[in-house]
């Protein structure tokens, strides 16, 4: 809100997240790639379109990281496995081309278990990704590099991928919301795939709102990907406090058997 106010600039929005990106990421491992100078320079173009009136969209300038199994062009993806250690992409996958086209600046990349396979962020060739609420426990997986930089305030929002709960299950971990979008809802084009007819690309944020509105920026019809559904772009509702008033919700009780501890 700040930022689209114009009551600080994009340069120092994305300066205070590598700030703290610097601060807590030695001890936590979200990241395998932050691309600092690649951020600063985004950020100082976002606020020269901002100056000029020629701001691509409202989140213009604000930063988000990207798991590292999608593809952007230019800044190494590894997918958390040495064998790609030194690929960079000549091509950005669909959901990272719309991010910048929204003027998001991209300021690195997140862990996660090597090839997606896995569900603790445990099993990368870069290190453990650490909960940031507790360093002794896992923040789930194979996303957890997003959920826990996000957790952790050294990003807003980052995108990760679900399989079989590898954006839920992360998200819950570590406090955070995080959405698998319906499938054929966002392009998987430039996703490494781990079951291509289970992944998707989805949002994690700190509010269902702020999960909303990235998914938003993400979704809609790709022609490159072959199970993309024909569906309208979704929209961010209207919000009113009111819109869960007279429901009820269940809770399973066999999801909270002896044992579980988190």
């Amino acid at each position: 809100q700040s930022l689209k106010a114009g009551k600080v600039s994009a340069r120092e929005t994305v300066g205070h997240y590598l700030t703290e990106i610097a601060k807590h990421d030695p001890a936590l491992n979200a990241f395998i790639t932050v691309d600092q100078d690649g951020a600063l320079r985004q950020a100082e173009e976002a606020d020269q379109r901002r100056a000029e009136g020629k701001a691509l969209s409202p989140w213009d300038g604000i930063p988000i990281a990207i798991k590292d199994n999608i593809s952007t062009q230019g800044l190494r993806t590894t997918c958390a496995s040495r064998f790609l250690e030194n690929y960079v992409p000549l091509f950005d996958a669909t959901v990272v081309g719309r991010l910048k086209k929204a003027g998001l600046v991209i300021i690195g990349k997140t862990n996660l278990d090597e090839f997606a396979m896995g569900s603790s962020t445990e099993y990368s060739a870069y290190g453990v990704t650490h909960n940031p609420y507790d360093h002794t426990r896992v923040p789930g997986g194979s996303s957890g590099g997003s959920a826990a930089a996000v957790a952790a305030g050294e990003i807003p929002w980052s995108l990760g991928t679900d399989t079989g709960g590898s954006i839920r299950q992360p998200a819950s971990f570590c406090g955070v919301v995080g959405l698998k979008p319906t499938y054929g809802w966002v392009s998987r084009y430039g996703v490494v795939a781990l079951a291509p007819s289970l992944d998707q690309v989805g949002p994690v944020a700190t509010t269902v709102e702020d999960a909303a509105t990235l998914f938003a920026l993400v979704a809609g019809t790709d022609p490159r990907d072959a199970t993309s559904a024909q569906a309208p772009n979704f929209q961010v509702p209207t919000w009113d406090q009111n819109v869960l008033r007279g429901l009820k919700i269940g809770v399973p009780e066999e999801f909270f058997s002896a044992g579980l501890d988190a």
